[in-house]
């Protein structure tokens, strides 16, 4: 099978891009495939696979999600961004994108200034883990506040808390913040690419979230914070009512890098 793909990314996250509207793609690339095509060595080299397929109406299309070692994911922020960038290229034109993925409905648009804004799911529940948070932005976060991200081996200090017994049979991301006076700064290590990823959407939802949580000078209205990831800048905006975060969109950039063919 020849399979022809694009290649995007949003801040350094980046994704193959299938078109799977009216074939069976979802049902032939099975997990072995998908983690080669995702391999940076022997694939194409990706942080995850993406098949954008046709959805019952009132939705744009459907968003499913593979990891880089070929399983079904949660959802992905910087691919639910990087796929309505996607389906603009392919001339499914609308001013706001309304698709489904894994944790239900969401809608996007492409900015005025080129960027794609992604709405999220609300957030209701954080969960306190000794000094650090666990809370769910559309996939499980671990967030733990640090002083200097470039002091910490990101890799070595994420893996041993998604394979603590707490988190290893299901896996977390463990997203590690430096909370500065300008901008949040994330590294995030995630499990199913099992490394640090220059860029996560739902973990700087998450940063974002635990940093209002844990910042006694915050209240209820209106918000945005602007994050610093590996990879790229990204901000998250939204209101918040006492513990509960809603109307959240995920902003930054979301572009074309290649395409191809390859041969399964």
């Amino acid at each position: 099978m020849v399979l022809t793909f694009e290649k995007y990314q949003g801040a350094g996250n980046d994704f193959i891009l299938l078109d799977d509207r009216g074939t069976d793609l979802v049902d032939r690339l099975d997990r072995p495939a998908i983690a080669r095509l995702c391999d940076r060595h022997f694939g194409i080299g990706a942080d995850g696979l993406m098949l954008l397929r046709d959805a019952p109406a009132p939705y744009d299309f459907e968003m499913v999600y593979y990891n880089a070692d070929g399983g079904v994911s949660t959802m992905c922020g910087n691919g639910g961004r990087c796929i309505i960038r996607f389906a603009a290229d392919l001339g499914i034109q609308r001013d706001v994108y309304h698709f489904l993925a894994v944790d239900g409905p969401h809608e996007g648009r492409i900015t005025p200034e080129g960027t794609v804004a992604l709405g999220m799911n609300d957030v209701t529940e954080i969960v306190h883990h000794g000094d650090d948070l666990v809370l769910d932005t559309g996939s499980p976060h671990y967030l733990r506040f640090v002083d200097d991200l470039n002091a910490l081996d990101v890799v070595a200090a994420g893996r041993a808390v998604r394979h603590s017994p707490a988190f290893a049979a299901a896996g977390i991301n463990v997203n590690f913040v430096r909370a500065t006076s300008g901008a949040l700064e994330l590294a995030t290590y995630e499990r199913g690419v099992e490394d640090e990823t220059l860029a996560c959407g739902t973990g700087v939802t998450a940063a974002v979230i635990g940093h209002l949580h844990r910042d006694p000078g915050t209240g209820d209205g209106r918000f945005r914070v602007d994050v610093r990831a590996r990879g790229g800048n990204l901000s998250v905006s939204g209101e918040r009512r006492g513990s509960r975060y809603f109307s959240i969109q995920l902003t930054g950039p979301a572009e074309h890098v290649f395409n191809g063919s390859i041969s399964l």
